[in-house]
């Protein structure tokens, strides 16, 4: 981080585990290979490849939508006086930066269970952004950051395990 950077958001886990998930892919795709093979002869249990594609493209799915949380949100002092950055980090790598002045709502959710939390933010003009699960930040340092945003927390809408709600 540079001198003056702010820190707003950061998440436990910044990188993105591939080698599990590549490693179910590839079993999923080898049983599904062997059961093709297996299946060739017209059988009528051929539900079990749709079943196992239909596991692939969701864990696909997953594996795009996961690279596109935010794992670090920080303030960046303007140059020459002008208006703060907040610059956002996704676990796939890409960074971008909106005028802090942009920013229309702030919302952390503490977790019932562990004691993490989840970053929900939204920007003028509708685009949301989601944060992966990290230590529950200073609601302060959002307000002095965002100054326009409506910044607030709440807790998770489930109870602990095995407690009935």
């Amino acid at each position: 981080m540079a001198a003056g950077e702010d820190l707003l958001w950061d998440a436990d886990h910044k990188s993105m585990p591939m080698v599990p998930r590549l490693r179910r892919i590839g079993v999923t795709a080898g049983c599904l290979g062997i059961l093709g093979l297996l299946l060739w002869t017209g059988s009528n249990a051929t539900w079990a490849l749709y079943a196992g594609a239909l596991y692939l493209l969701g864990e696909i799915a997953y594996w795009v939508w996961d690279r596109r949380r935010l794992v670090e949100a920080s303030i960046v002092p303007g140059e020459a006086d002008g208006p703060a950055t907040l610059r956002l980090r996704r676990a796939g790598g890409q960074i971008t930066e909106h005028d802090s002045h942009h920013v229309a709502r702030v919302l952390i959710i503490h977790d019932n269970v562990h004691a993490l939390a989840k970053l929900r933010l939204r920007l003028h003009g509708g685009q949301f952004f989601f944060g992966r699960p990290g230590n529950s930040p200073a609601l302060t340092t959002w307000r002095h950051g965002c100054p326009k945003a409506e910044v607030s927390d709440r807790g998770a809408r489930w109870g602990m395990p095995g407690i009935p709600d």
